[in-house]
């Protein structure tokens, strides 16, 4: 099973930028798609973005698409969502997730492993 460790998270102006990264322990992590969820509190977590087992296939919720991008270097078997024009409705956890397969991750249903989270803070 992969591990894995979010960083990268904290409070940021609206209109500002936020790098997360998410480093995977484990040898699969270059064979399976990642992805990014993020939960407010009350509410159930919900997809962001996801990639592909080789980078050449993303995809992102309606909500962010154009502001957030999804990226991966498996040579160091990391995971990136870097997050610009930051809104106050992005507050929330944010998750890392790895799949259950090579190819999508965009469900909760698809994930094989979560990180423990980190917490994005986007003041108005």
């Amino acid at each position: 099973q992969v591990q894995l460790l979010e960083s990268g998270g904290g409070l940021v102006q609206a209109g500002g930028s936020l790098r997360l990264s998410c480093a995977a322990s484990g040898r699969t992590f270059s064979s399976i798609a990642m992805g990014w969820f993020r939960q407010v509190p009350g509410k159930e977590r919900l997809f962001v973005a996801a990639i592909s087992w080789s980078g050449s296939s993303t995809d992102y919720a309606d909500s962010v698409k154009g502001r957030f991008t999804i990226s991966r270097d498996n040579a160091k078997n990391t995971v990136y969502l870097q997050m610009n024009s930051l809104k106050p409705e992005d507050t929330a956890v944010y998750y890392c997730a790895a799949g259950k397969n090579p190819r999508v991750v965009s469900t909760i249903q698809h994930v094989g492993s979560w990180g423990q989270g980190t917490q994005v803070t986007v003041s108005s």
